[in-house]
């Protein structure tokens, strides 16, 4: 039985299916372990990866969200919870850092085929407000521009309450979610609800941009202003920055004035550190002793090397390659931080976007719930 309310089948407003029955969601699931074959071929008919589970019996859920209404160059990333779900099928299961941690249920929700038809009806209009701006248009011109912005606003913030509602949801019943986009301002209702949850985590930010304009384009939800929205909500504590290689004024100005809660790491800075004797190991360290005891992982795929996520949406030379990623995620873990929470955003539709980003969301879900 789903909640009425948030759509999902948790406990959050008192509803609870079968499957949240901790009895029986135990015996299901303990005889789902007996009968699957970890070595054996991707059963498509399963969940992501081929497991088994169903959201409501796993350790940690994937929560889709194909949305990217307000991206400022190339469309895309609502395709990216899509590519990623048919393309893990092929992963094999085995992580040396986590190796059982797949045991404990990994699953993901059900696509909403709502919010993709959204997002395409108000990406093809807010194209048409930002070629108005492209053209020299100002906000305040033009009624029908002013229209637009306002219908983007008002969704935006609809889909982050109903995912803040979902999350907490989760959260409440002792799971760990994991939002896949998506453009990057699709994790703000799960930020949200982890400062409700637990307050005081920092954000660990892998990304090409900083994402601190101010309602960029006039998107109070724009995919460039996430970490300035996350900002003002109370309970986020230091957000670090890694990877970063193109950023405004605007931007350099709100780091310079805030020193206590931005803390970047310039791939420029990082790579002259390399060049001139320095290790990645170092790097990651000074970047885990920068973090709180609990931090939440928004991970953009444009922080990567473009190579290896040629559809996003704004890729940027340089960056990080996937080892680099890897290695430093799990230094944070070795370093005695928990992951409490994530994102992966920006996946574009191409093939090697989609073997590249399953990858990355398989072993940084193992790092969170591995024991």
């Amino acid at each position: 039985m789903q909640c009425a309310e948030c759509g999902m089948q948790c406990a959050e407003c008192g509803d609870q299916s079968d499957a949240l029955n901790k009895g029986g969601s135990m015996k299901n699931k303990a005889d789902k372990l007996l009968a699957f074959d970890p070595n054996g071929v991707g059963n498509t008919s399963n969940n992501i990866f081929g497991l088994p589970f169903t959201p409501g019996e796993s350790a940690l859920v994937f929560i889709p969200v194909p949305w990217d209404v307000t991206v400022s160059s190339r469309e895309g990333a609502s395709a990216g919870p899509r590519n990623i779900l048919e393309a893990s099928y092929q992963i094999d299961l085995y992580d040396p850092f986590a190796p059982e941690a797949w045991k404990l249920g990994m699953a993901m929700e059900d696509m909403d085929p709502d919010i993709l038809r959204t997002s395409k009806n108000l990406r093809a209009k807010a194209s048409r407000y930002i070629e108005f701006l492209e053209r020299g248009g100002r906000m305040g011109e033009n009624p029908e521009m002013d229209g637009i912005v306002d219908e983007v606003n008002a969704t935006c913030e609809a889909l982050a309450g109903k995912l803040e509602r979902k999350c907490l949801g989760y959260l409440n019943n002792g799971q760990v979610p994991f939002v896949v986009g998506g453009d990057h301002s699709v994790p703000v209702g799960l930020i949200r609800a982890l400062a409700r949850h637990q307050p005081g985590f920092g954000i660990l930010q892998i990304d090409a941009h900083a994402d601190l304009r101010n309602c960029y384009q006039g998107f109070t939800h724009s995919h460039a202003s996430i970490m300035r929205n996350s900002m003002d909500i109370g309970g986020v504590g230091p957000i670090v920055q890694v990877g970063l290689r193109e950023v405004c004024e605007e931007e350099m100005t709100v780091i310079r004035e805030n020193p206590d809660r931005l803390k970047p790491f310039f791939d420029r800075d990082n790579q002259r550190k390399m060049f001139e004797g320095s290790t990645w190991k170092e790097i990651c360290l000074d970047i885990a002793a920068s973090l709180p005891e609990k931090v939440y992982v928004s991970f953009d795929v444009d922080g990567l090397d473009p190579a290896l996520c040629p559809g996003t949406g704004t890729p940027v030379p340089g960056g990080l390659s996937y080892s680099q990623a890897m290695y430093l995620l799990e230094t944070i873990v070795e370093q005695g931080r928990q992951i409490i929470g994530a994102d992966l955003v920006e996946t574009g539709a191409g093939t090697v976007d989609g073997v590249v980003s399953c990858r990355i969301l398989y072993r940084m879900a193992a790092m969170m719930i591995r024991q």
